[in-house]
């Protein structure tokens, strides 16, 4: 493939723009552990594995991208959002602007988290793996540090283990695990998404939600990527995510 379709692809503009980057001198590629650098926006290269330099920053080849993001308060996972930043707005624009066949262009995130909820949120630009990790089909679990304003009781935690009924679903809905980590902290986990279901859970047994943390979903957790922070996700992390 040619570097400026590989740039392209990678979300760097359009193939002009890419080869302008290159005829520039702002790419450089890497062989083995050493950088080249490179003036020929045509020249042919093997995409997998490649790595390159674009304007200082490295770059893998990613034919799909993974993204994981430990969000921080105050942000909306909206590309247009309506009262606080973007969620985006933490992101590279390649990652931002990596070319679908879709309108939208870029990575989406999976799923969504309120403006005050803070913790691991994904991002791709691979529509069947948002589809794996969001349908209910799927349980894929996710676990919820919840700060509640009252003290838990045991009632409490069993009645959302044993099910609740929330406003619009006659259906009872439980949680998947459920446990009172100390007296305001409750670990919960969920196998759905229904909106806001973490606060309608806690708020269908008489307590309020005061803080919300995701911080694992599958197998995968944070680790100890810092609020606002973004990495890409390893092989071995997605292995994590589908098992």
């Amino acid at each position: 493939m040619q570097l400026q379709d590989i740039l392209y692809t990678q979300g760097f503009g359009t193939r002009r723009v890419c080869a302008g980057l290159v005829q520039q001198g702002h790419v450089q590629v890497y062989q083995g552990s050493s950088l080249v650098q490179v003036d020929d926006a045509a020249m042919d290269l093997q995409a997998q594995g490649l790595r390159f330099r674009v304007q200082g920053t490295d770059w893998p080849y990613a034919d799909k991208a993974y993204i994981l993001l430990n969000k921080p308060a105050g942000t909306e996972c909206s590309q247009k959002p309506s009262t606080y930043p973007s969620i985006y707005t933490l992101l590279p624009s390649p990652l931002r602007l990596r070319p679908q066949k879709a309108a939208v262009q870029g990575v989406q995130a999976v799923g969504r988290l309120d403006q005050d909820t803070t913790g691991m949120l994904l991002l791709t630009d691979d529509g069947q793996f948002i589809h794996r990790m969001s349908s209910p089909k799927h349980h894929v679990p996710k676990v919820y540090e919840v700060t509640v304003k009252h003290p838990l009781t045991d009632k409490q935690v069993s009645q959302l283990l044993s099910g609740v009924v929330l406003d619009d679903d006659p259906k009872p809905v439980r949680a998947a695990a459920c446990e009172a980590v100390s007296a305001l902290h409750l670990r919960l986990t969920l196998t759905e998404g229904k909106y806001h279901q973490v606060k309608r859970m806690v708020a269908a047994v008489s307590n309020r939600v005061e803080g919300l943390h995701r911080s694992q979903m599958g197998g995968l957790g944070l680790g100890d990527l810092a609020p606002g922070q973004w990495r890409w996700l390893s092989p071995d992390d997605l292995a994590l995510l589908r098992a």
